[in-house]
């Protein structure tokens, strides 16, 4: 049996600027809402289900995805203004990207965080 995750219930602060931050930033998709969630697309197979229960945050999500989509990415995150860092130690540095490691390998890495202080990190795979 091949497993996978499906979905992810991700506490949040104000489901507004979530929405905002993983759409217009992350550029994931909004598909509407299923009370108590607002669900937004992470890959076809997979979605994230925003919860306004509220958060301290402390959550790390890390994304990769292709080195265009990651330049773009990267260049919102730029003009919203928003501090990020090469390392997740290290947001607000304004360097980046660093290196990681994710699931299949090493990484190009960037990190920041969303409106509910979770640690998001945006990986590409050079290979």
């Amino acid at each position: 049996m091949t497993k996978a995750l499906d979905h992810l219930i991700l506490p949040v602060n104000n489901r507004e600027e979530s929405l905002e931050f993983y759409t217009k930033i992350l550029g994931l998709s909004y598909v509407g809402e299923c009370e108590p969630f607002s669900v937004i697309r992470v890959t076809e197979d997979c979605v994230i289900q925003l919860a306004p229960w509220g958060t301290p945050g402390g959550g790390h999500f890390a994304f990769a995805m292709d080195r265009e989509e990651f330049d773009d990415v990267f260049q919102r995150i730029k003009d919203a203004g928003l501090e990020y860092g090469d390392a997740f130690d290290s947001v607000g540095n304004m360097k980046g990207p660093g290196e990681a490691e994710g699931a299949r390998g090493p990484t190009q890495s960037l990190y920041c965080f969303d409106p509910n202080r979770h640690l998001i990190e945006f990986a590409y795979y050079e290979r």
